[in-house]
């Protein structure tokens, strides 16, 4: 007989978007902003912002001032808890979504109405002058991103028998990326961009109804051996293909931050050009992550282009959610909306309405 603990943990994520920063300085080193409630591991907590740094009592700089660094604080609410937790809490690069960790709590106890419900235990988070020379402060908007981790408790297992056979992994998404890569047995090859790609009909018509009707049906790529793509990058149609063969997408290593998002807009055309739904549907989940106040006008305007119906919920709730239509009304993707889909901002519009009524 042997047994097994395994660790159980919960994650959570919270975003803390301040609007209007410097409108909160000059408050005194004892004022702060704190977030709204979220849930993780069935506990309650909040993120604490000090726009002029926390001071302990014996080292007030006196009423109203400010210090030369900002504090930020995660707290445990949850009355008379004592919760086992890790922390990240990291700033969003405005231009770019991306985050920084600043500072990382490992696993500690959190016991409310102590000290110890407060991480990290340093009162200096960054220091003012560092900030508003960062990416990290732009149009007086600061982002705050706080990953929370709850150890819970450990799942122990017992397994009566030892006498198992173990089973290889499943080798067929494997096998068929190497059908992919090696071209063998390929009876088909398209032109893309001035690039010849080799595939195989039979993968694609089962993937694909479009590629169906386009290989075995009745119009003319049926019975050629060579298919013209329009419209379309070779990298795009690459990674189109990855995505039928091996239901994955490729690794991108060649693409960085703006780079990846526009790839993943291009992939949500092709995959809703040859009706790969799980393709599109990854390719949504993956822009609902990247939401920011640069990229929710361009983003709106493809999930209407091309049907996207989640990644329009996400992008409106954005809009609804958070008080940066100001900064997003400033920006080229917005500007390209109203043109090009006018449509999604009446229905941004009417959300938010809605949304004050309630």
């Amino acid at each position: 007989m042997v047994s097994t603990c395994t660790p159980v943990t919960e994650e959570g994520r919270h975003v803390f978007e301040i609007v209007g920063y410097s409108k909160h300085r000059g408050m005194g080193h004892d004022a702060f902003i704190r977030s709204g409630t979220f849930s993780v591991g069935g506990h309650h907590w909040v993120i604490r912002f000090h726009p002029d740094g926390y001071l302990s009592s014996s080292a007030k700089v006196g009423n109203g001032a400010t210090a030369d660094f900002i504090s930020v604080y995660l707290q445990l609410l949850s009355k008379d808890a004592k919760v086992r937790a890790s922390c990240d809490l990291s700033l969003v690069v405005q231009n770019t979504g991306l985050s920084t960790s600043v500072h990382k709590t490992g696993p500690r106890i959190f016991h409310q109405g102590q000290i110890s419900a407060f991480a990290p235990q340093t009162n200096v988070f960054m220091k003012t002058s560092e900030l508003e020379a960062s990416g990290y402060l732009q149009n007086d908007h600061l982002t705050i991103k706080c990953v929370v981790t709850v150890m819970m408790e450990p799942q122990v297992a017992t397994t009566e028998f030892l006498n198992k056979i173990d089973l290889p992994p499943p080798s067929i998404i494997e096998n068929l990326g190497s059908l992919l890569e090696t071209e063998e047995g390929a009876d088909v090859r398209f032109s893309v961009g001035g690039e010849t790609i080799a595939a195989h009909r039979l993968v694609l018509a089962m993937r694909s109804p479009v590629f169906k009707a386009e290989l075995y049906g009745t119009m003319m790529e049926g019975r050629s051996q060579l298919v013209t793509i329009e419209d379309m990058q070779p990298a795009v149609f690459r990674a189109l293909l990855h995505f039928i063969y091996t239901d994955s997408l490729p690794d991108m290593v060649d693409h960085e931050g703006d780079a990846v998002i526009e790839m993943i807009r291009h992939l949500i055309v092709a995959a809703d050009r040859y009706a790969v739904d799980g393709l599109k549907l990854i390719c949504q989940s993956i822009l609902c992550e990247k939401l920011n106040v640069m990229t929710v006008g361009t983003t709106l305007a493809l999930a209407y282009q091309h049907n996207c119906d989640r990644l329009k919920d996400a992008c409106h709730e954005f809009l609804t959610a958070s008080n940066v239509m100001d900064i997003v009304i400033a920006t080229p993707g917005y500007k390209n909306l109203k043109t090009t889909c006018p449509s999604a901002l009446a229905d941004a519009f009417e959300k938010a309405m809605k949304r004050r009524k309630t």
